[in-house]
């Protein structure tokens, strides 16, 4: 058993205060302390005259054959890498009892120091490495000396007491452990952490390792000297042994390789799914997590058992190169501190994505300088390639070897490395995006309403003192419908620049939907909140340029604070809800700028009142139902409806849906909603049917009915009662519907399928996880959230998502609506992208049945046959 180890020198750093110095001073001390103790224990034992000389002068092959014993024994190694030493469990016990049985101390010392001299000279010649060779010419003299001291010892103590052979066994047997000790020890001063359960494995394991090797050496040696052709037999062990310790250390590096592998990846990975799984406060624009690069250089270090690795990750285009060393001159740099890390070093410009050697005795001048600038005289390189692009390159120097350099394995290792390692970075980037793409807004790049909430949330876990305000810009509904989607989305996006110039770069800030935003405040108060608001309102509120036009604009902040309300525990929620209240109040009032107070509770009052009025509502009448078409985009045949609920409240007039169906969804009402709505679809479907057209109505579905086993059963009684075929009847949900109980949901939606009714997904696209829920879901269709179809006139993205879910619905064998179509452009885009079906105020404003009827009529025309045909005839 013999050890190496690899010697560590700064390049970036003062010698006399770097602590890796520091290490290496004491190494050198060490090794020459190792060297001298060699020298003196070789001559203790040559001059005491130990050693066996049985055959006297006619043995004068011995010398020899112990030198190609123990020079086979070198070359025939298994190499252990731990940390900075690397054990090399060989079979020099053999020749060393062969040496202690028939030979003299000097033959046996020197046919080892011969065997060993190709290593010794390689490392004595580099300067760098002088006290590397010099501890090792010292331990090859103590794995000789002792063993021959040990013998002299045990032979005179044990006359006479068990077998001859005995004190030859334990003294082999202190050559390994003795060798194991000052790796150990060498191992200490370079700076490693040394665990007794760690040593104390080794040692065993070391103890095995050189008991096996030491019965085979004298159980050989006791059948050669026995039976005439004993040395045959004994070649033939010696064969097996080698064969079996070849294919043991075949298994032990492949099993390390995985490990290996394993650990690289998972290191990168493991990075990005935290990062993609914790709360919104860590978001940034690009980044994850940090990954503990040096313990992924390490790793590689220690797996190639190399003096260095270097690795380099090009960030931000090829002009900026962040490189992590592990081994020598360890840190972590940018290229302007390291020269030699760039894009333009020779050793860095590697086509294709093979694993380059290079070494400084055969290599172009250009190499030959790189590797001198990096104090190396070997180097594996490989680039890290990525789906799109190069992400880095890994480098391997100066591979710690008593005989070799890098081999094949090293090089089929590194390749593999380098191929997990980059998709590993490829994976972890794409999480990255995902994560802020689910977090912000694609508009605007702020946060969106759930990573604001989310971030809200975490932060009144650790803050007591928070303000969470609300600003809407008004007049962007007027821009929108006076000049298009595209100016409203600019001056949104004007809108935002202006609250971050006020603001600063780090306050917290999202864009909840159309003009509506959020901040989150802490450390202010109430004074500098209000301030503070009214200058957010102030700058908001200024007029737009817009082309030659100047656009005047409004603007209305509500702000809660957290811990106002003593009886009320504060969530994000809350305090959004708190918020709106005082937004509302504020658009309401004559004051643009208001915070809340419990007393706006009151908003919450009406919001009852409608909840206990609304069942009366449905039976008085008061609950309409009015219809939105949609269109064939093809031929612009008119092909179905949506179905769209109304209340108009004698108290407080026409009521926005978005005020009251919430509130009946969270009081259960909303079955008796959906069932009123389904019921007036089904007969309206009825009534056309039996004049001759055949029109589809959508009925819009809530995350209770989805939870409602019985809801199938009721959908089959009504369409039995109306005699509709189901496939005239749809149901859209949402994505967030479904995944709300998805384990109630889909039962229900698998029923409703069955019936034969039309599943559709509406609004998709807003969520970041409808790819990966879709193919779960058993829909007919797939509705595109008007937000993208706003946007689809100026903005290229939105348009690529479009058409992105286009692709992907026809992929799947889903049919296509586009919803918000209000513009002549965004319908032909659509029809050019294989759109199959349009709704929006460029076709039609949902309409009362009766108005519903004459726009029916009006675009009625009479087709070949009995059969009417309805043609959108103002899209002609």
């Amino acid at each position: 058993m013999s050890d190496e180890t690899g010697v560590a020198r700064s390049q970036d750093t003062d010698p006399r205060t770097d602590p890796r110095s520091a290490h290496q001073r004491a190494f050198r001390f060490f090794a020459f302390l190792v060297f001298a103790a060699g020298v003196l224990a070789s001559l203790v034992v040559g001059l005491s005259g130990t050693g066996f000389a049985p055959y006297g002068e006619s043995i004068w092959w011995i010398g020899p054959l112990l030198g190609a014993g123990f020079l086979l024994a070198e070359r025939f190694t298994i190499h252990v890498d731990v940390n900075r030493v690397g054990w090399t469990v060989s079979f020099t016990e053999i020749p060393l009892v062969v040496g202690l049985l028939v030979a003299p101390f000097e033959v046996v010392l020197l046919a080892h120091l011969l065997a060993g001299m190709g290593m010794l000279m390689g490392t004595l010649l580099s300067r760098r490495a002088l006290s590397h060779g010099v501890y090792n010419a010292g331990v090859m003299c103590l794995e000789v000396a002792i063993p021959f001291g040990m013998v002299a010892l045990l032979s005179g103590a044990l006359q006479g007491m068990g077998p001859a052979w005995l004190p030859v066994l334990l003294g082999a047997l202190s050559s390994p452990l003795v060798s194991a000790v000052l790796a150990l020890g060498a191992m200490r001063v370079l700076g490693g952490e040394i665990r007794l359960s760690g040593a104390v494995r080794m040692a065993l394991y070391i103890l095995v390792i050189g008991l096996l090797n030491t019965s085979v050496a004298l159980v050989g040696y006791e059948v050669a000297v026995a039976q005439p052709w004993g040395w045959a037999l004994v070649v033939f062990l010696c064969a097996t042994v080698v064969g079996l310790y070849h294919a043991y250390s075949g298994l032990l590096r492949e099993r390390r390789d995985l490990e290996a592998l394993s650990e690289v990846s998972l290191a990168v990975a493991r990075s990005g799914q935290d990062a993609i799984s914790r709360p919104a406060s860590v978001v940034s624009h690009s980044q994850t997590d940090p990954v503990d690069w040096r313990r992924v250089t390490d790793r590689i270090r220690d797996q190639l058992n190399a003096n260095r690795v270097v690795l380099h990750l090009f960030r931000d285009g090829p002009s900026e190169v962040v490189t992590t060393v592990s081994g020598e001159d360890q840190g972590e740099a940018s290229a302007q501190e390291r020269p030699w890390a760039t894009r333009v070093d020779p050793l860095l410009r590697l086509p294709g994505s093979q694993v380059r050697y290079f070494r400084a005795a055969d290599a172009p001048e250009d190499v030959r300088d790189a590797l001198r600038a990096r104090g190396a005289t070997e180097a594996l390189v490989v680039p890290l390639h990525g789906a799109q692009q190069v992400l880095g390159t890994v480098e391997a120097h100066d591979r710690i070897s008593r005989w070799r350099g890098f081999g094949l394995a090293d090089v089929r290792l590194l390749r593999t490395l380098a191929s997990h390692l980059a998709t590993a970075l490829d994976n972890r980037q794409l999480l990255g995006r995902l994560r802020h793409d689910a977090y912000h807004d694609p508009l605007t790049g702020l946060l969106n309403r759930q990573g604001f909430r989310e971030l809200t949330a975490d932060r009144l876990r650790s803050e007591r003192r928070l303000v969470l305000l609300r600003l809407d810009l008004e007049v962007l509904s007027t821009v929108s419908e006076a000049l298009g989607h595209a100016w409203g989305d600019r001056m949104v996006v004007a809108a935002g620049r202006r609250m971050r110039d006020v603001l600063g770069p780090v306050a917290v800030l999202a864009r909840l939907e159309g003009g509506s935003f959020a901040v989150l405040l802490a450390g202010h108060t109430d004074e500098e909140v209000a301030g503070l608001a009214e200058r957010l309102r102030a700058e908001v509120a200024a007029p737009y340029p817009v082309d030659r036009l100047t656009v005047e604009a409004g603007a209305v902040v509500g702000y809660a604070v957290a811990g106002v309300d003593p009886e009320v525990r504060d969530d994000a929620d809350s305090m959004l809800q708190h918020a709106d209240v005082a937004l509302r109040a504020a658009r309401n009032g004559d004051v643009a700028v208001r915070g809340y107070a419990p007393s706006m509770g009151q908003i919450f009052l009406r919001r009852f009142q409608l909840v206990t009025h609304f069942r009366q509502a449905l039976d008085t009448g008061q609950v309409e139902v009015h219809f939105q078409p949609k269109i064939a985009l093809r031929d612009r045949e008119v092909i179905g409806v949506e179905a769209l609920v109304r209340w108009s409240h004698p108290e407080f007039g026409r009521l926005d849906p978005d005020e009251f169906v919430p509130a009946v969804e969270a009081t259960g009402l909303v079955d008796a909603l959906t069932c009123f709505v389904m019921e007036r679809a089904l007969e309206q479907v009825r009534g056309w049917l039996d004049r001759g057209l055949r029109l589809s109505a959508a009925v819009n579905l809530s995350v209770r009915n989805l939870a409602d086993e019985d809801f199938p059963d009721v959908v089959a009684e009504a369409l039995g009662r109306t005699g509709v075929p189901p496939e005239l009847l749809t149901f859209e949900l949402t994505e967030s519907g479904v995944m709300a109980d998805p384990e109630r949901a889909l039962p229900v939606l698998r029923r409703l399928h069955a019936l034969g009714v039309v599943l559709a997904v509406d609004d998709f696209g807003t969520g970041y996880s409808s790819l990966a829920y879709l193919r779960q879901l058993p829909v007919d269709e797939v509705k595109i959230d008007k937000s993208f179809v706003f946007g689809m006139g100026s903005d290229l993205s939105d348009m690529a998502v479009v058409r992105s879910i286009i692709e992907l619905g026809h992929s799947l064998g889903l049919a296509v609506v586009a919803e918000g179509v209000e513009e002549d452009a965004v319908r032909d885009q659509l029809v050019g992208m294989g759109c199959d079906t349009a709704q929006g105020y460029l076709i039609s404003r949902p309409l009362p049945p009766d108005r519903f009827e004459a726009w029916l009529r009006a675009r009625t025309v009479r087709a070949r046959g009995s059969r009417d045909r309805l043609v959108l005839t103002l899209l002609s």
